[in-house]
């Protein structure tokens, strides 16, 4: 009796385990069905209308229409500096000036020479009179009073000479100070005290009062959208409401053989707030060749070296991978050539959570107009989780 007993407990142990292992491993196939099911919420945003226009920016600085790089005339060393940078000169402002020693000692000599031909020509003067006296009274000869007047003429000659001469040499002094040509503000200063430099080289640079223009760099894929005469907008970065109508000057003809940039000059209206120097903004618009779509940077991935977005099915409620072609990145985002139309509702941030089929939590349909409306970065749900 006691055996038998035994053996249905067991037996009744045994079965109450094998109960227990099942409800366990029922909760767990459970719990994966339950995490299996779990709906991710994910930001998204719907594509707007493809662009027609394309915008260009491109920053520059604010430079003066006309720069004068001033050099002495002659050359010598620099004892003297009268202008800094910032200084607004004048016609006649005395910039800098050079040692004027030897251009003195050289008027002093021509001045010596110009009095010994003056002295030089009073005497062969005197001896043309002579000679054509005596030739009146038969008692010279036609030869003699040739001889003087050529005398007398080669001295008017050497007279001459000393005269430029002299003019030149007091020329000479009077470039040693170097002068502004017109009104204007010193730019530049590349030359000093104690250097010595020569006849030509640029000392000082003074930009000339008058038009202002912004001075950009246009890369090669963009140039053909700058021609003389363009409208343009400049904004400048010291103040977020002044903006200006330019208008393109001056478009290079040739790329800097560094940058490999085309250098185009945008002519402003006169206003007292824009100075030399400041850094401006310059927007442009430009027609596409074919029609871009814009989406945030954030939306956008890659796969096996293939950019692509994830598009959202609404009906279903999952993701699906798209391999897109992109043309051009900007500041609001990317510009997808190929790949996106209008009404597609793409993730727009954690797509490194993404997989084929995932389910998804899609923003009504309130939300996502509200994102078309915007820019392409504008927020349409909350940000995955």
């Amino acid at each position: 009796m006691r055996s038998l007993t035994t053996t249905t407990i067991r037996s009744i142990a045994g079965a109450a385990l094998i109960a227990a292992i099942g409800l366990m491993l029922s909760g767990c196939n459970e719990k994966k069905e339950e995490a299996a099911e779990v709906v991710r919420p994910v930001k998204v945003v719907e594509i707007a209308q493809a662009d027609t226009v394309r915008k260009l920016d491109y920053s520059g600085s604010v430079k003066a229409r006309t720069d004068m790089n001033l050099g002495f005339r002659v050359s010598g060393k620099i004892i003297e500096r009268k202008v800094d940078i910032g200084q607004k000169v004048k016609p006649g402002d005395v910039l800098a000036r050079i040692d004027p020693t030897d251009y003195a000692l050289a008027v002093r000599r021509s001045q010596a020479d110009l009095d010994s031909a003056e002295k030089q020509m009073q005497t062969t003067a005197l001896a043309r009179n002579r000679a054509q006296q005596l030739f009146d009274k038969s008692v010279g000869s036609k030869s003699q009073l040739e001889q003087a007047e050529l005398s007398y003429d080669q001295a008017v000659s050497t007279r001459d000479s000393a005269v430029s001469a002299l003019t030149e040499a007091k020329n000479q002094v009077a470039y040693s100070d170097l002068t502004s040509d017109m009104n204007g503000i010193v730019t530049t200063v590349n030359a000093d005290v104690g250097q010595v430099v020569s006849s030509g080289t640029p000392v000082i640079t003074v930009a000339v009062d008058g038009e202002k223009e912004v001075l950009i760099a246009v890369p090669e894929m963009d140039i053909a959208q700058f021609k003389v005469g363009k409208g343009v907008k400049a904004r400048f970065w010291s103040d977020d409401a002044l903006v200006l109508d330019g208008k393109v000057r001056e478009v290079a003809g040739s790329a800097d053989a560094q940058s490999r940039t085309f250098a185009v000059r945008v002519s402003l209206p006169s206003d007292q707030r824009v100075l030399l120097g400041m850094t401006a903004t310059i927007e442009a618009e430009a027609g596409n060749t074919q029609p871009y779509v814009s989406i945030p940077l954030s939306a956008l991935a890659q796969r096996d070296g293939q950019q692509i977005v994830w598009l959202v099915d609404r009906s279903a409620g999952t993701v699906h991978s798209r391999n897109v072609k992109v043309a051009d990145f900007a500041d609001d985002g990317v510009r997808v050539a190929e790949g996106l139309k209008a009404g597609d509702v793409v993730v727009a941030a954690g797509t490194q959570f993404m997989t084929e089929n995932m389910k998804v939590k899609v923003p009504d349909a309130q939300q996502v107009s509200a994102a078309t409306n915007g820019s392409a970065a504008t927020a349409a749900a909350d940000i995955v989780r």
